[in-house]
């Protein structure tokens, strides 16, 4: 399941006023998912050590795949940027149901 394909199926899920299609990587890659898979504790520390200004989906899109994915397998336990955006998508929907 695509990024996109989660956030409208979480679309019809919702019950607070949220907009799935804007999930901030706040949320997305919180302190705890980044501490679990990285030795860093926000996603903004983890792209600033790259060299990286991210705030949102467009500016990673904006990023060659090559050197996100190297730097995402440097400095995290995930392979690639799919990866570690697919994994934490699915632990964001997870805990979305529960709310």
């Amino acid at each position: 399941m695509s990024f996109d394909e989660l956030l409208k199926d979480l679309q019809g899920q919702r019950t607070v006023q949220e907009d799935p299609d804007h999930i901030s990587f706040e949320k997305l890659f919180n302190e705890s998912f980044m501490s679990k898979h990285s030795s860093f504790k926000s996603f903004e520390e983890f792209a600033e050590k790259g060299n990286f200004q991210v705030k949102t989906q467009g500016d990673v899109d904006n990023i060659p795949d090559e050197l996100f994915d190297r730097h995402v397998a440097r400095e995290t336990d995930f392979a690639d940027w799919k990866s570690m955006l697919d994994t934490a998508t699915k632990e964001y929907a997870g805990k979305a149901k529960l709310s």
